[in-house]
C-alpha cells in the first residue's frame, strides 16, 4: 500500500483504519467481528491504525492492541488521543453513539496531569510500550486548557522520544487553525470537513497546514454513513442526517451511476485527491466492510464523472480533483 511522510520520522500508509466502530458506535460489534475487521485490514496491507480512549470507553483500543501486540512494534504505526479520561460511574447508562460498552464513562481533563495520566491508561488498554501519534481530542470548549496543559504535555513526550508526532483531532476546522498558529503540532485529525458534502477546511486549514508542513489524517470520509448509503435514517456528523442533506448526497448517487461507478469510490478518491491530505481514515465493522473500503480507493471513477461534478457546482470550485478530470 502507499505510503505518505505524517511527521518527521513517520511514515505511514495512505489509508488506515479508524476504530470507533470497533467499540460500538452506533451499534455493537463482537469481540469476533472486532478482530476479523483489524485481521483483515492487516492482510490488506494497512499499517496505520488510529484509536481514541472515547470510541467505545476504552473497548475499540483493547481490542486493537489485542492484534497490535502480535505484530512487530516497527511494522506498523498506532495514533491515539487524550483529553478524557475513563472513570468508573455509578450509574452509566447506555451512550447515545457508543453500544455495548464497559461501564465506565469518560470525563474532559485537558490539563497536563490529566494527559500524562491518560497516556499511560491507554498504553495499558493497549498492551502497548508507545503509541507513534497523540493528538487532543475535541476540545472545543476547552482551548485555553488545551494550550496551557494538554499540548505543554504533548510538546515534552514528543521532546523525550515517548511519541513521534502530536496534534489535535476535531469535527471542526476553524479552532484547527487556531492550534496551527499557537501550537507546535505536526499533524491534525479531522473529520468530516473535507467532504464531497462538506469543504469547509479547503480554504481555511489546508492552506496553513500546507504552509507549516503539518499532515493531516482525514476521517469521516463518508460524513459518519450519509455517503455510504444516503437514505432516510442516514447519519451526517454522527446525527441524523436531514432531508436536504440526505437529497444532496443522492443527487451525488445518481450522477455516480449515471457514469457506472459508486459514490464511495467518488468520496474516497476526491478526499485522497487533496494533497494536504496524508491519510484517509476508513472506519469498519466487519471484515467484508474493510475490503469494500479499501477496494474504493481503486475502483474506476470517470474522468467525465468529476467534470460533471464541477460543472453542476456540487462541490468548491477550488477543489482539486484526480488528474485526467
Amino acid at each position: 500500500m502507499k505510503r505518505a511522510r505524517l511527521a518527521d520520522g513517520l511514515d505511514v500508509t495512505a489509508i488506515g483504519l479508524g476504530t470507533a466502530p470497533l467499540g460500538g458506535l452506533f451499534a455493537p460489534v463482537s469481540d469476533e467481528d472486532a478482530e476479523a475487521t483489524i485481521e483483515r485490514a492487516w492482510s490488506l496491507g494497512v499499517r496505520f491504525f488510529d484509536t481514541a480512549p472515547l470510541y467505545g470507553f476504552g473497548l475499540a483500543e483493547r481490542r486493537l492492541g489485542g492484534l497490535l501486540r502480535r505484530q512487530k512494534r516497527d511494522s506498523f504505526a498506532i495514533s491515539t488521543k487524550v483529553g478524557r479520561l475513563l472513570r468508573s460511574a455509578t450509574a452509566a447508562p447506555e451512550d447515545d453513539h457508543y453500544k455495548g460498552t464497559p461501564a465506565e464513562r469518560p470525563q474532559f481533563d485537558f490539563s497536563y496531569d490529566g494527559v500524562m495520566r491518560s497516556v499511560e491508561e491507554s498504553l495499558v488498554r493497549l498492551g502497548l510500550d508507545r503509541v507513534d501519534v497523540l493528538l487532543v481530542h475535541d476540545p472545543d470548549d476547552h482551548y485555553e486548557s488545551a494550550v496551557a496543559g494538554a499540548f505543554r504535555a504533548l510538546q515534552r513526550l514528543r521532546a523525550d522520544g515517548t511519541v513521534k508526532a502530536i496534534g489535535a483531532g476535531m469535527n471542526q476546522s476553524e479552532m484547527l487553525v487556531r492550534f496551527a498558529e499557537a501550537a507546535p503540532v505536526d499533524c491534525f485529525l479531522l473529520a468530516g470537513r473535507y467532504t464531497l458534502l462538506d469543504q469547509g477546511a479547503l480554504k481555511s486549514l489546508f492552506p496553513i497546514c500546507h504552509a507549516k508542513g503539518i499532515g493531516i489524517i482525514l476521517g469521516g470520509i463518508y460524513n459518519s454513513g450519509v455517503l455510504a448509503n444516503p437514505s432516510a435514517g442516514a447519519k451526517f456528523n454522527y446525527e441524523d442526517a436531514d432531508a436536504a442533506l440526505v437529497a444532496r448526497a443522492q443527487e451525488l448517487e445518481a450522477l455516480c451511476r449515471k457514469h457506472g461507478t459508486e459514490l464511495k469510490a467518488a468520496a474516497v478518491q476526491f478526499c485522497m485527491t487533496h494533497p494536504a491530505v496524508t491519510v484517509a481514515l476508513q472506519g469498519a465493522r466487519t471484515a467484508a466492510e474493510v475490503s469494500d473500503n479499501i477496494a474504493m480507493a481503486e475502483r474506476l471513477v470517470p474522468s467525465a464523472f468529476w467534470q460533471e461534478l464541477r460543472e453542476c457546482k456540487l462541490i468548491d470550485a477550488s477543489a482539486p480533483l484526480p488528474d485526467g478530470a
